[in-house]
């Protein structure tokens, strides 16, 4: 039983689902580790599309400036509570997404933005789709979805601006 406990224990840390989730997917997935990892992400895919059309009033803006101050980012991030905007994930997903627009400077949050004469792809273009900087292999929306499935509540990227120093010129 301890080795049992043990593995739920290591699901639960790499993916931050509930305990009886991880359970469940490993009891699934025949204790293997791997594949519950893969059930549960594709259960918070799932979940996330059921809360799409929940309202988002809720969340905080948060600022993030690289070492030196010479460029930041502004962020909108929104949820349905204030609960969930206090906690812990919620603000350290909101830190990661500023310092990924300081560091890869996308144009639209999502690829449904992008004009039909983009010369770029999405994956440049979009702040959703640009591969997480600090996790080449998980998207932002990855790492929001995820969020989701922790927090049990609709998270979404309202708007977001960055500044580079010397950008902007007076007429």
């Amino acid at each position: 039983m301890e080795d049992k406990t043990a593995i739920i224990k290591e699901l639960r840390e790499q993916c931050g689902a509930g305990v009886m989730d991880c359970r469940n997917a490993l009891i699934q997935c025949d204790w293997n580790i791997q594949r519950a990892t893969e059930a549960l992400k594709e259960q918070g895919y799932a979940k996330a599309a059921k809360k799409a059309d929940r309202a988002t009033g809720q969340g905080l803006v948060e600022a993030y400036i690289h070492a030196g101050g010479r460029v930041g980012a502004l962020v909108e991030l929104n949820c349905e509570t204030d609960f969930v905007a206090r906690t812990e994930e919620f603000k350290a997903l909101a830190h990661d997404i500023a310092m990924q627009i300081t560091a890869m400077n996308p144009c639209y949050i999502s690829k449904e933005e992008i004009p039909a004469d983009a010369e770029e792809g999405p994956e440049i273009l979009c702040l959703l789709e640009q591969p997480f900087i600090k996790d080449q292999s998980r998207t932002i929306n990855d790492l929001i979805i995820e969020t989701i499935a922790k927090t049990r509540e609709n998270i979404r990227v309202s708007r977001f601006t960055r500044f580079e120093l010397g950008d902007w010129q007076k007429e």
